[in-house]
């Protein structure tokens, strides 16, 4: 395949071309852990989430949690994958102080989903599919401390145990813009299934981002992984940094480190954390304590039957019922809430108008007040209202917006703020007639010019019109009496 130009970094030997392939984490939606019983409620008090299971206490036995083997097999599912009917925990052996087991219970050669793919939408209309390698259980370590004391490190087990899907991507994104892409849509579908809440400042989604670059059409390069990226911003950073230190060391003669990499968000770049280890290093092997998984075709079919409409299923749907551009219908899906809102919105008017009013005026409001949807003081039915007050003729669209802003700002109705106002829109032909006549009055070298062929002035009628009524004419029925004044 070859690479897209846009997507090329140009460097003192030609242009190069980014590989990006993602591990992304997500934390399994579940009350309790995925070997023990205990909580998994984010922000309580270091180490009041800790069993005697996951903080490995001598003879302790795991037991597997069915809701997290269930919520897997839901993304799997919710991702276009292969479910593995038979799938094994593994030991993952390594020492490390918040990992009290001196291993990880993680998935290795049969992880419960296999091949899936995810279909992201690009600037200009553009789609791309990436690949899904693989998902995995797997439980999540501790963590550590180091800024609490000048000479010891605390360790917080709270998250010891607490249960990981690991998202697995094939190599498959060229840019930075196409890994954020990948991440929202990796993101959306998770919260849509509901297995995962997609908080990536509470931790509970980060990513492990692996980069390399090669001259176009060949072979891969040496990869680095720069880990636990909780931002989408601070990925693409990493992303671009990353790629032009990779460029930069070949370019002068130098070969690439096979390592793992930490991004200071501070600083903007990334550093070296240690030289990155092979699967052979962990020393993987089944254990011993947790018997395979073994799925039939019913559990399987009855999860699929239970899933809810996707956004994908949903975007084809918005443009195909509601006439939405592809541009509209991907942000309107993107939450399920927001789809939701907007369904109720569209619900027996203009689905075009609902979309614009959206994402226009209550999307930018709610920006720029710092609010999200929950949140909106101008909920479903409000926002109908108004929309319904600009297609009878009750006000004009620029009225509307002057309207909006006094909705979010009170949170008062729209007929209740044009009828306290006085905003009901002019539709009486005499009173605009008047109007028209008033400014022709006052205007009258320019009637002269408009008459003798300066078409362009009729702008300006309009605008002087609609000045004298204080936005209140109706527009349409301006343009139309002006025509015929105008035309003497």
């Amino acid at each position: 395949m070859s690479a897209e130009k846009s997507n090329l970094i140009a460097g003192n030997t030609g242009d190069w071309e980014i590989v990006i392939g993602l591990e992304v984490h997500a934390q399994v939606t579940s009350r309790s852990k995925l070997f023990s019983g205990a909580s998994t409620t984010f922000g309580s008090e270091p180490n009041s989430q800790v069993s005697l299971v996951d903080s490995a206490m001598p003879g302790m036995l795991p037991v597997i949690n069915e809701e997290c083997v269930r919520q897997a097999v839901r993304t799997g599912l919710g991702l276009n994958a292969a479910i593995n009917r038979f799938s094994v925990f593994d030991r993952k052996n390594y020492f490390y102080a918040d990992l009290p087991q001196g291993y990880q219970i993680s998935q290795f050669k049969q992880p419960i989903v296999g091949e899936g793919v995810i279909t992201v939408d690009l600037p200009g209309g553009r789609s791309k599919t990436i690949g899904i390698e693989r998902l995995h259980l797997e439980q999540d370590a501790g963590k550590s401390i180091h800024d609490q004391s000048p000479t010891k490190s605390y360790i917080d087990l709270n998250r010891s145990g607490v249960a990981l899907m690991e998202i697995v991507s094939r190599p498959d994104m060229r840019s930075a813009e196409e890994a954020a892409a990948y991440v929202k849509k990796l993101r959306s579908i998770l919260r849509y299934l509901g297995t995962c809440d997609g908080n990536m400042q509470e931790g509970s989604m980060r990513a492990d981002v692996n980069v390399s670059v090669r001259k176009p059409g060949d072979e891969l390069g040496t990869r680095c992984e720069i880990k636990n990226v909780n931002s989408i911003r601070f990925m693409q950073q990493a992303i671009e940094y990353e790629a032009r230190r990779q460029i930069e060391i070949i370019e002068e003669g130098g070969i690439i480190d096979q390592e793992t990499r930490l991004f200071d968000a501070n600083k903007g770049e990334t550093r070296s954390m240690r030289s990155k280890e092979e699967a052979h290093d962990y020393r993987y092997f089944p254990d011993p304590d947790l018997l395979p998984l073994v799925f039939s075709e019913e559990f399987v079919a009855a999860e699929k039957a239970k899933l809810p409409e996707l956004p994908d299923a949903k975007k084809a749907r918005f443009m195909a019922d509601f006439g939405l551009s592809l541009y509209d219908a991907a942000i309107l899906v993107e939450e399920q809430e927001t789809a939701a809102f907007y369904e109720k919105v569209a619900a027996g008017r203009d689905p075009k108008m609902a979309a614009n009013w959206m994402i226009t005026e209550l999307f930018g409001n709610l920006n720029k007040a710092g609010k999200d949807l929950s949140e909106s003081p101008v909920d479903e039915a409000k926002l109908g209202g108004l929309i319904d007050l600009i297609t009878d003729n009750t006000i004009s669209g620029r009225i509307a917006k002057d309207v909006f802003a006094e909705m979010f700002e009170s949170g008062k109705d729209a007929p209740t703020i044009v009828e306290e106002k006085g905003l009901r829109q002019v539709t009486d032909t005499g009173a605009i007639e008047e109007l028209i006549d008033s400014v022709m009055a006052s205007q009258a070298e320019k009637v002269a010019e408009y008459r003798s062929g300066k078409d362009k002035l009729f702008g300006f009628f309009v605008g002087q019109v609609m000045k004298q009524s204080q936005g209140k004419a109706n527009p349409a029925m301006v343009n139309e009496l002006l025509k015929k004044k105008l035309a003497g």
